[in-house]
């Protein structure tokens, strides 16, 4: 045979430049925050609107609401825990010094992520 590695190659290959493509688009789509958000809540729109005139997939919507929902807390959440670090003795304190260093709010999950997860979810 001729061909080199055949089909399980060309799928490999097929799914490479797959993934080089969306990766692109990922990264083309990175600076429009509004777009981004305005083009998910479309997508959840007409998810929500297939569900309600089918009138199935409820276990799934459930399902996936809950998964938003973890998502949305982990967004809404502090890297570092402020109780536990408390605990240790690292809790957050203001600096008091020119020389100490103001640590902003860093979330557990950037905003990117939090955008990009749902749509990454295995079919």
């Amino acid at each position: 045979s001729s061909d080199s590695g055949g089909p399980a190659a060309a799928l490999s290959a097929a799914v490479a430049t797959a993934s080089r493509r969306f990766q692109h688009l990922l990264d083309r789509s990175t600076p429009h925050v509004g777009r981004r958000w305005l083009g998910l809540a479309g997508v959840v729109l007409v998810y929500a609107l297939r569900a309600w005139f089918v009138g199935g997939y409820y276990i799934v919507t459930y399902a996936l609401g809950i998964y938003l929902l973890n998502l949305l807390i982990a967004f809404l959440s502090p890297q570092v825990d402020p109780e536990l670090a408390e605990v240790l003795g690292e809790g957050p304190a203001l600096p008091t010094r020119s020389s100490d260093e103001f640590r902003p709010f860093v979330r557990r999950l950037p905003e990117f992520k939090f955008w990009c997860d749902p749509l990454l979810l295995p079919a």
